[in-house]
């Protein structure tokens, strides 16, 4: 402990300055010598002088605990040379590595020192959960009973062995991952459960977690997926691309994967996560407010390896990657859903447009054979032509405001469907035509 004596009256070299006069050798003994206590006990002490030293007779001497000098009343005169103390209700040791009580002459110095250790018994470790990095290493974490308050140095140990056969093996490598932690880099079975558990010991005992049971296969889990990349999608206002590239562990071991986003504003500390994304590597987030800037990021989860039954443990989240949406003249809807690339729509908002979409494009065009690339250019263009719609609207309302609103042909939506076919559109709309024999074309719409 610190100011522990070296012998009845040396000191280490970690002790803190010695109170006031020199160390006497071999002058004083304290017993009992190191002892150890559960916290509320009471101790019964000695120092006792040998020889016949100038000035250290037992009614010179006092006692000091941590460098403070203990109450005169707390000690009494054993004989010409015994100084008893006596301590009630002791509480927790100030430091794990034992408090340090010594013995001094009349003058200050030092004539023999103990460490007192004052604690708890260590409780049952529980808690524990392992997981793999890629299938080639182990890394446990576990929380100690009791909170691991025992005032005491208490020691923990992970210990494994395979199941039905193998003896116990120790972990090496500790405080990898946090204060309680360890981690196994290699020599790991495969196709094998393993038996992992933790042993607390400390002065006043010791005490074992109950066995962990798994299997490497079970709690694979990957690094973050590398290469993150968030872009707009051409000029639509309330949407972004995400693409990502697969953890190289997928490829080693032929992993599955499921993939989650999560996105927030820039000014906002609350993320919203996307669960929708399946094992693709790219998707948009739609419903967007135009005009902000998101930060995105991107983990994995493992699963179906060699035919586990359990889902993996999902990675670290991706390094933050920013982009801005474009801005807009109108407002946005502020919501936010996965699109995955090549797949349907998956909220609301872009549901809706959609479906507009679709009966436009079919009352014009008699066509079915859809694509995203036809889509986005007719909201793209559906953005322009709504914001000349806007400048036209106030040019024509004049001082007063009022106005002919433009024209919006019968039966057509105001906010979604435009007055005129755009040419890029009527051209994808009669390709599409070519393509099925059976469609009839429909006459020209209105004002194409």
């Amino acid at each position: 402990c610190p100011g522990k004596l070296s012998g009845p009256a040396g000191r280490t070299a970690s002790t803190p300055p010695r109170p006031s006069g020199a160390v006497r050798a071999n002058t004083a003994v304290i017993s009992p010598q190191d002892p150890t206590l559960l916290i509320g006990s009471s101790l019964q002490a000695t120092c006792s002088v040998h020889g016949d030293p100038p000035g250290a007779t037992a009614e010179g001497l006092y006692w000091t605990l941590n460098g403070r000098r203990l109450a005169p009343e707390l000690s009494r005169v054993l004989n010409a040379s015994t100084l008893a103390l006596a301590l009630a209700n002791l509480n927790g040791s100030r430091q794990q590595s034992g408090d340090n009580l010594v013995c001094h002459a009349r003058d200050g110095s030092i004539l023999a020192g103990s460490c007192l250790y004052v604690g708890l018994p260590p409780e049952k470790p529980f808690n524990i959960s392992c997981w793999s990095k890629n299938m080639k290493d182990l890394t446990c974490r576990w929380t100690p009973g009791a909170h691991g308050e025992t005032f005491l140095h208490t020691n923990y140990s992970l210990k494994y062995k395979l199941r039905w056969y193998g003896q116990d093996n120790t972990c090496e490598e500790y405080h990898t991952v946090g204060p309680h932690s360890c981690h196994i880099p290699k020599d790991l079975a495969l196709f094998t459960p393993y038996e992992i558990w933790v042993e607390a010991t400390n002065r006043l005992g010791s005490a074992r977690s109950d066995v962990l049971t798994l299997d490497i296969l079970d709690v694979v889990t990957t690094d973050p997926p590398p290469d993150v990349h968030v872009s707009r999608v051409g000029g639509l206002e309330d949407q972004l691309s995400v693409r990502w590239v697969s953890p190289p562990a997928l490829k080693d071991f032929l992993f599955q994967a499921k993939y989650q986003i999560r996105y927030r504003v820039e000014d906002s500390v609350d993320w919203k996560v996307v669960d929708d994304v399946s094992n693709q590597t790219s998707c948009r987030l739609a419903g967007l407010k135009p005009g902000t800037v998101y930060f995105v990021q991107v983990r994995c989860n493992p699963f179906g390896i060699y035919g586990s039954k359990k889902a993996g443990i999902w990675s670290e989240w991706s390094h933050p990657t920013a982009a801005s949406t474009p801005r807009s003249e109108r407002p946005g809807p502020g919501g936010g859903a996965c699109e995955p690339r090549g797949g349907e729509p998956s909220s609301g908002p872009v549901r809706r447009e959609l479906k507009q979409f679709l009966g436009w494009l079919k009352k014009h065009a008699y066509c079915s054979n859809l694509s995203f690339r036809l889509y986005d250019q007719w909201r793209a263009w559906m953005q322009k032509t709504h914001k000349t719609r806007n400048q036209v609207g106030r040019r024509d309302r004049g001082p007063s405001g009022r106005g002919a609103a433009p024209r919006v042909p019968e039966g057509e939506s105001k906010d979604l469907v435009p007055w005129r076919i755009p040419p890029h559109l009527r051209q994808l709309s009669r390709k599409a035509i070519q393509l099925r024999p059976q469609a009839r074309p429909s006459p020209a719409p209105a004002g194409g």
